[in-house]
């Protein structure tokens, strides 16, 4: 009788926790991100351009950026699973980074330090553009390819 009644709860115990695992899988920042996408479709219709405008200001940097591929590139969208879509952009990273120093080299090395910094920071919030939605549709729709910008509106 004794073992009944402790097994219960330590019955209820494992099925709640497993629950709430499956459950909560994502953090609150990334469930309101994918609400979103749910919601309102890919970021290059005009439904999610029409809610993203009417959205906070927060809440549209929340959407559209992220902060960690923002800092870290590559390395974020390696921990996230997108290793295909990371390589494509550290491929147009580099490649950008090389033609600007062609250029650079080609006309003396008089090209600003500004405009260096200027396009690193281009390419970083290029990287933050497009995680979200790149870890949505790999998450929720299991296309994992190699094309980085599906979906995502470049203008």
């Amino acid at each position: 009788m004794v073992i009944q009644v402790l097994s219960i709860p330590i019955l209820y115990l494992l099925i709640s926790k497993r629950w709430k695992m499956e459950q909560k899988q994502y953090s609150n920042k990334w469930q309101e991100r994918f609400d979103f996408f749910d919601k309102h479709g890919a970021p290059d219709t005009p439904e999610f351009k029409a809610a993203l405008k009417a959205a906070s200001f927060g809440k549209r940097i929340l959407i559209n950026m992220n902060i960690f591929a923002f800092f870290f590139g590559i390395i974020y969208f390696l921990i996230l699973g997108l290793w295909k879509k990371g390589l494509v952009m550290l491929g147009i990273t580099l490649g950008v980074g090389l033609v600007l120093n062609i250029i650079d080299f080609m006309i003396g090395g008089t090209i600003p330090n500004a405009v260096f910094t200027g396009v690193s920071v281009g390419m970083s919030a290029l990287w933050a553009m497009v995680a979200n939605y790149a870890y949505y549709i790999k998450e929720t729709k299991g296309l994992d390819n190699w094309n980085p910008f599906e979906g995502i509106r470049m203008v």
